[in-house]
């Protein structure tokens, strides 16, 4: 069993030390917004949040996060109101849509630790995360239109579960 905390909720899995974590989260806990994209970490479709860093959970084994909290797309706002996710929407960015849970992780280390990039940062930051539809210009605009948001709102993370629960009147 590894026990870690996804999403503001603690959970235990039974899963072989050396599974990637990519399965555990689509298999074992049914959170299908993170994608199986190359399994070699070089597309970024599966990048999630551990512990506050953006990382490829297509090779992180599950034994590696123990006891460390994990994000995933649907953790990054309880109702998609992220500053990054309303900016995807309002530039259009997604064609298909396949790689964009990854992009928005990732941007949202950017923005985490440089509230205004400028264009050449955000590209930089974002080298390694392939979009097959080729909307990087898009993507480069979300990010300058998230980043005009309050810093504290663009760097907040609220896990859906803790905010959830905490309008139930408790925590678990």
């Amino acid at each position: 069993m590894t026990g870690f905390t996804i999403n503001g909720r603690k959970v235990d899995v039974a899963a072989e030390p050396d599974t990637p974590l990519l399965w555990v989260i689509r298999e074992h806990l049914k959170l299908t917004g993170t994608k199986f994209g190359c399994g070699i970490a070089q597309c970024g479709a599966c990048t999630v949040h551990i512990d506050g860093e953006a990382t490829r959970s297509c090779i992180t084994k599950i034994s590696t996060v123990a006891g460390k909290q994990v994000t995933t797309i649907e953790g990054l706002s309880p109702n998609s109101s992220h500053p990054l996710q309303k900016a995807w929407v309002a530039e259009q960015v997604p064609q298909c849509g396949y790689c964009q849970s990854g992009q928005i992780m990732t941007a949202a280390t950017l923005l985490k630790k440089s509230a205004h990039p400028s264009r050449e940062e955000i590209v930089k930051h974002m080298d390694g995360n392939i979009c097959r539809c080729g909307t990087y210009p898009g993507i480069i605009r979300a990010i300058q239109r998230a980043g005009k948001e309050t810093p504290a709102q663009t760097a907040a993370v609220t896990p859906v579960s803790a905010t959830v629960e905490a309008s139930k009147g408790g925590a678990k």
